[in-house]
């Protein structure tokens, strides 16, 4: 809820961005493609803070989820959970430590949408799930097996979304290899994830220096860019668009994004 100044009515955000405290204990993350460095939590928790802030400034409702201490990737709600404005899916994480996450984030969602849970044997990670539209692609990692795209084709089908599997290599997430700057364009590295899959968008391209640059979050109209890709934001705004950027550049050590630490829905 955000208070209107100027007649003193309190007027519904139309967002809701779920978020997640940083861990004490993050330098023990789970790290798949990214070489474990020093991880300064102080800087952690104000980058997030700072992420936070930035989500409240496009009109976003901020709550956070309770924090998780004993788990070192917590801040990273993404991954727990993918939600559309009929139902939430809760994830079966695919690293077995990270499923503890989910409990707190269902409770959450619990009020909002009706919920439908990703069963054993299937592992689903929500970084992994890009919607556009009714399309929706489900990425094909260590982090989610076929089981959990079937498990999610038949929990989204009753809605009108039709589910595709993508092979992706290289990187974590499909979400790191490709993301939707609107619904008619992608941002995409294509050493990470084929560019012929997503031939009905425009597919910008990231520069070749900047691999990790094709993580994008939208909220509504705008959108929430890291600091760290200066030349494709360049190739992004030339394209006409003009994100918000963040420095999340210790969140990124533990293999995090823009997009990772939010789940961001209608209101």
């Amino acid at each position: 809820m955000a208070l209107d100044a100027h007649s003193w009515r309190i007027v519904r955000s139309p967002w809701i961005a779920f978020t997640r405290p940083v861990s004490p204990s993050i330098a023990r993350c789970e790290l798949t493609h990214v070489a474990r460095t020093s991880i300064d939590v102080d800087v952690a928790r104000a980058q997030h803070h700072a992420y936070e802030t930035l989500l409240g400034s496009l009109g976003c409702e901020v709550r956070r989820v309770t924090p998780a201490p004993a788990h070192p990737d917590a801040v990273f709600i993404e991954d727990t959970a993918v939600v559309l404005d009929e139902v939430a899916v809760i994830a079966h994480p695919g690293a077995a430590r990270r499923r503890g996450e989910v409990v707190a984030v269902a409770e959450a969602f619990a009020p909002l949408r009706p919920l439908v849970r990703i069963e054993s044997p299937a592992t689903l990670d929500g970084g992994d799930v890009l919607v556009i539209g009714r399309s929706v692609y489900a990425g094909e990692t260590g982090r989610t097996n076929a089981e959990g795209i079937v498990q999610l084709r038949a929990a989204l089908a009753p809605f009108g979304y039709a589910v595709r599997g993508v092979p992706v290599t290289g990187c974590l997430h499909l979400k790191t290899a490709v993301t939707a700057v609107n619904d008619t364009t992608v941002l995409l590295n294509a050493a990470w994830v084929s560019a012929s899959t997503f031939h009905a968008y425009r597919v910008l391209a990231v520069d070749e220096t900047e691999p990790m640059a094709a993580n994008v979050l939208r909220v509504g109209s705008d959108l929430v860019y890291g600091a760290a890709f200066p030349r494709t934001l360049e190739r992004l705004q030339s394209a006409g668009f003009h994100p918000h950027t963040v420095d999340v550049s210790e969140l990124a050590k533990a293999e995090g994004a823009v997009t990772c630490c939010s789940l961001v829905l209608r209101g």
